[in-house]
């Protein structure tokens, strides 16, 4: 190109370069001053929509995680009323043994039902008035509650309390049909229960256990036993009782008969006294499982026989050594001399349950009242210890509040662990999260620093050059001298 003045092409290529420069040293100053390496969307248009992804990410697993301590510090709150309340019911359980005690007369047995009534008050005034802020927690209104432990829509934690008021704590019992069931056969006991293979227990919070089986001619016992193999799981237990009368003897004399396979003889010498007779079963009771009383001191003339484990009570080969045909009665069933019959008597199953009301299906009539039966429900509201009766009874309501409470406060436990893995979990996130943006976003000071060096150096040579083009033009005036 000639030597021109009008177009200084060395020029503008000076300034076009030192403007490139600035620039790149004005965005290396704006990222040391920032510590972003995107300020702007013109920097790194897609790490910035990535970038500002994981922010929003980091913050909402932020306040997660405040939710879910949260969570801890309401069930926390809801376990340290449920303590209170166990000590509550421990302490109606304790007046509940003493009050069974004879030794109690009717003023000591109101005495012990008037703390039971204020223990009751005050259980169900914890329950109503227990809350987490404005939340309550124990009335039976904290049901499949969310908590928001993470980032995004949906994903919770539910959390349901059940229940602590006095109403709502006791037993659902259900109780089998039970009886006496004559055989026609002395060599074989039969008690006329059908096998069975596909019994099917619910409770209202456990769920159901189906198929449940056991043998024909099954005990109490053994059927108590195949169910809380098979249901314990669901809040199930099962207990088994056998209980009978023996008396009615028409005449005194040796009288012999056989008891669970056990040989029993006494010598009766008043047919209206058989305190001999309960002495022979109660001295062969290890092997025939039965054991004799007097429901009634005053009334010689009837045994209660019993069982602790629920195994039926079979009586079979009576005789008497007198003359005559001589008959006793067990239960509804009587048994003649010589005669062939067996008065067999199948115990009772009761049905507990911590986890709400019981139901069954497809069960034996022989053992439950129809082939679908339905719990009742005693709750502590109703506790009642100032007879001997309601003292028993009350045992067994408090036991089931008790049960119902720990299985409550098992719950939240494991509800406060699951939280407190939530929030390892989401500290982990946030910290990889963390770690993924900073590499995104963030400024590489070593970097940067050295873009600065290399920017400035390029800055003032730009500037050097430049003036040197600038006064390049000045040659010319030496060819018009």
């Amino acid at each position: 190109m000639g030597n021109v003045i009008q177009t200084n092409v060395s020029s503008i290529g000076a300034q076009r370069s030192l403007s490139k420069t600035n620039e790149a040293l004005q965005t290396t100053f704006q990222r040391l001053s920032t510590g972003l390496r995107i300020n702007s969307a013109r920097d790194d248009a897609a790490g910035l929509q990535i970038s500002n992804s994981l922010t929003s990410q980091i913050n909402g697993l932020g306040v997660a995680i405040r939710n879910a301590n949260d969570g801890i510090s309401l069930a926390q709150t809801a376990e340290g009323a449920l303590q209170e309340s166990t000590n509550i019911l421990q302490r109606i359980r304790d007046l509940s043994i003493q009050s069974a005690s004879d030794v109690n007369g009717t003023s000591e047995r109101a005495a012990l039902q008037s703390e039971v009534t204020a223990l009751v008050t005050e259980l169900g005034r914890i329950a109503d008035t227990t809350s987490f802020g404005s939340t309550k927690l124990l009335d039976g209104t904290f049901s499949a509650k969310n908590i928001q432990v993470g980032a995004q829509a949906n994903e919770t934690i539910s959390v349901t309390v059940a229940s602590a008021k006095a109403t709502a704590l006791g037993s659902n019992v259900l109780t089998s049909a039970g009886g006496s069931i004559l055989g026609t056969t002395v060599s074989t006991v039969a008690n006329g229960i059908a096998a069975e293979t596909d019994l099917s227990l619910t409770t209202l919070e456990g769920g159901t256990v189906a198929n449940i089986s056991y043998a024909a001619n099954a005990s109490a016992a053994d059927i108590a036993t195949a169910i809380n193999t098979a249901a314990s799981g669901i809040g199930i237990t099962a207990t088994a009782s056998n209980s009978t009368t023996l008396s009615g003897l028409t005449a005194a004399g040796n009288v012999s008969f056989t008891l669970n396979g056990s040989a029993i003889a006494a010598t009766v010498t008043n047919a209206n006294d058989l305190t001999a007779i309960a002495a022979a079963i109660n001295g062969s009771s290890s092997s025939s499982g039965v054991t004799a009383s007097f429901s009634d001191p005053n009334n010689l003339s009837s045994l209660t026989l019993s069982t602790t484990d629920g195994r039926d009570i079979a009586l079979s080969a009576f005789a008497n050594a007198t003359a005559g045909n001589d008959s006793i009665t067990i239960g509804t069933d009587t048994l003649t001399e010589g005669g062939t019959i067996i008065g067999n008597t199948v115990g009772t199953i009761s049905l507990s349950s911590s986890k709400g009301q019981i139901t069954t299906a497809t069960a034996s009539t022989e053992v439950f009242a129809a082939a679908s039966s339905t719990s009742s429900f005693s709750s502590i509201q109703s506790v009642d210890i100032s007879t001997y009766s309601g003292a028993q009874s009350a045992l067994a309501v408090v036991d089931a509040a008790i049960q119902k409470i720990d299985s409550q406060r098992a719950n939240l436990g494991a509800i406060q662990n699951r939280l407190g893995s939530t929030i390892a979990n989401l500290g982990s996130i946030i910290e990889n999260t963390s770690a993924a943006r900073s590499r995104i976003r963030d400024t590489d000071f070593a970097s940067e620093t050295a873009n600065l060096s290399k920017n400035q150096v390029l800055q003032q040579a730009g500037l050097s050059v430049l003036a040197q083009a600038n006064a390049s033009s000045q040659s010319v005036l030496s060819l018009l001298q």
